[in-house]
C-alpha cells in the first residue's frame, strides 16, 4: 500500500519536470472539507454524522486538447484525529467557458484509525475558473465500503 502511494507522489513530483511544455499547468488548491458518515444507532436506524475539515495540495493539469486534460493532484486531508492523503485522477472537460467537470477514481492514504489503510473512492467535480489563473472548485467524493465515508469539498485553486 505504502508503495502505490509513494508511486503516485512519485509521478506527481516528476509531473514539475514537465512544467515548460505548454501544454501543462501546475498549481495549489485547498479549502473546506465537510465529511458524511452513517452510523448505525442500536435499533433506530442509520443516524448521519457530518465531521467538518481542511484539505490542501498540489495539481498538475495535462491538456490532451483545447477541451480536454487530465488532472493528477495529492492533498492532505485534516479533519479532527483524521489525517490522510488524497489522490485523485480526474478526466476533465470543459462544458462552457469557464466551467469544467471532472470525474476519476481517488486513492487515499490514512494515516491512522484505519487497520487497511489504502481505499479508493470515486469523485466528481465541478470547477468554474474565475481568472486563466484562479478557479473555485466544489468536489463530492463517495466511498464504497462502509467504513469510507463519503465527503464534500468547497475550494479554491492557483495555478502558478
Amino acid at each position: 500500500m505504502k508503495r502505490i502511494v509513494l508511486y503516485v507522489i512519485t509521478c506527481f513530483l516528476f509531473s514539475f519536470s514537465s512544467h515548460a511544455q505548454n501544454n501543462v499547468d501546475l498549481g495549489i488548491k485547498g479549502g473546506l472539507n465537510l465529511t458524511f458518515f452513517n452510523v448505525e444507532v442500536g435499533g433506530f436506524g442509520t443516524y448521519t454524522e457530518t465531521e467538518t475539515g481542511y484539505y490542501g495540495g498540489l495539481f498538475a493539469d495535462f491538456y490532451v486538447d483545447e477541451f480536454l486534460s487530465i488532472q493528477p493532484e495529492v492533498l492532505y486531508i485534516g479533519l479532527n484525529d483524521f489525517k490522510f492523503l488524497n489522490a485523485p485522477i480526474y478526466v476533465k472537460y470543459q462544458v462552457a467557458k469557464n466551467f469544467d467537470l471532472m470525474v476519476g477514481p481517488s486513492l487515499n492514504y490514512f494515516f491512522d484509525f484505519f487497520s487497511n489503510k489504502f481505499k479508493i473512492r470515486a469523485d466528481l467535480c465541478s470547477a468554474y475558473n474565475i481568472s486563466p489563473s484562479i478557479d473555485v472548485h466544489v468536489k463530492y467524493t463517495l466511498g464504497f465500503v462502509e467504513i469510507a465515508p463519503n465527503g464534500l469539498f468547497i475550494g479554491a485553486g492557483l495555478r502558478l
